[in-house]
């Protein structure tokens, strides 16, 4: 059955039918507000967004309950992820070889790709375990990919990383939020939290395994990366002990934002999203199917129809929002779609095919 109702009907609502959180999540009327809250401050001189940097170790915690079994502790903050994963990047010995998926979302095989000292070796998604060697010293994937939806087990890649001598980064910029994750299946996790977690732009995180600290570099640590970060500004203090070590200066503005969506996520719960995104996907797969189109297989609510890419045009003068991502149609749906979105895009797409 498709659900007939978005999970937080009092938090959203959209004037188009957006079927598009693979590219950028919506913002909750929650984070909406206090956007506008410290917008109002800031522009009066009353206070700047700064003033809420107590809001940082909240979302950090925040972020740590949905990696099961990180603490606060464990928990970097950046402006992207890309700089994250360049912290990983800058702590391999030159030579050293990555091991990254075909045609996996740029961000995170650049780090390692344009350093210009390690061999970065790519190869199908599904033999990244059995392709991890002796050489290996890293593999780097996203949990989920971007273009299509296939989603690795971290687990298995996990134990054929250590069986080598391997660490393993994973992206989760497109399975946090709807998909269960443990802290222990990976030795580092990064992930923007303006797609499926509803927050800003300019905020992303890094989980680090406490015995995995130093293969990450704390590159232009600043003040924030301090041990006293308030007390130390204009000192020569010490780093932090923990993953803190890594932090950006964060935007505050953002983490407000961040911290209202990941919120919405904890009070509707990973499990009952993931559901009902799979539920919304899985309906539009079969009506797909029907339609003659073929839609890579798979249970994530992100779904791609190669060399679709066409389509989206259609979509969007109906008034379906959707993205074209390497020649294919991706569609994406989270927790504020509804099984009307399905019904109607899959009746833009009947229509223009005739």
């Amino acid at each position: 059955m498709t659900p007939a109702d978005p999970l937080a009907p009092g938090e959203y609502a959209p004037e188009v039918t957006y079927l598009n959180t693979a590219s950028h999540g919506l913002l909750p009327a929650r984070g909406r507000a206090v956007l506008e809250t410290v917008q109002a401050g800031w522009s009066s001189g009353r206070s700047t967004p700064g003033n809420y940097d107590h809001l940082v170790p909240e979302l950090r915690a925040s972020f740590a309950r949905l990696l099961t079994g990180a603490t606060a502790d464990d928990i970097a903050i950046g402006g992207n992820v890309a700089g994250l994963i360049g912290r990983v990047a800058a702590a391999l010995p030159a030579g050293a070889e990555v091991l990254v998926a075909a045609g996996d979302f740029a961000s995170v095989p650049n780090p390692f790709r344009f350093r210009g000292d390690l061999a970065v070796r790519a190869v199908p998604l599904e033999k990244l375990a059995v392709e991890v060697r002796a050489e290996t010293a890293l593999i780097a994937v996203s949990l989920t990919q971007s273009a299509d939806g296939r989603t690795v087990d971290p687990a298995e890649l996990r134990a054929a990383a250590h069986a080598n001598g391997a660490r393993l980064l994973v992206d989760a910029t497109q399975a946090a939020g709807w998909l269960p994750l443990r802290f222990a299946d990976a030795d580092f996790w990064v992930c923007a939290t303006f797609k499926w977690l509803l927050g800003a732009r300019s905020v992303s995180l890094l989980g680090v395994q406490p015995e995995a600290l130093d293969g990450a570099v704390p590159l232009g640590a600043g003040w924030y990366a301090g041990a006293d970060r308030w007390g130390d500004m204009y000192g020569s203090g010490p780093l932090a002990a923990t993953a803190h070590r890594l932090d950006d200066t964060p935007d505050w503005l953002g983490v407000t934002a961040s911290v209202a969506g990941l919120g919405l996520v904890h009070e509707l719960g990973v499990a009952a999203i993931g559901a009902h995104d799979r539920t919304l996907a899985a309906a539009f797969r079969s009506g797909l199917a029907e339609l003659g189109l073929d839609a890579v297989p798979g249970d994530s609510p992100i779904v791609t129809v190669p060399g679709g890419g066409a389509h989206a045009d259609a979509l969007a003068a109906g008034g379906v929002v959707v993205s074209a991502r390497g020649g294919g149609l991706r569609v994406s749906f989270h927790l504020y779609n509804t099984g009307a979105d399905v019904a109607r895009a899959l009746a833009v797409l009947r229509e223009a095919g005739r």
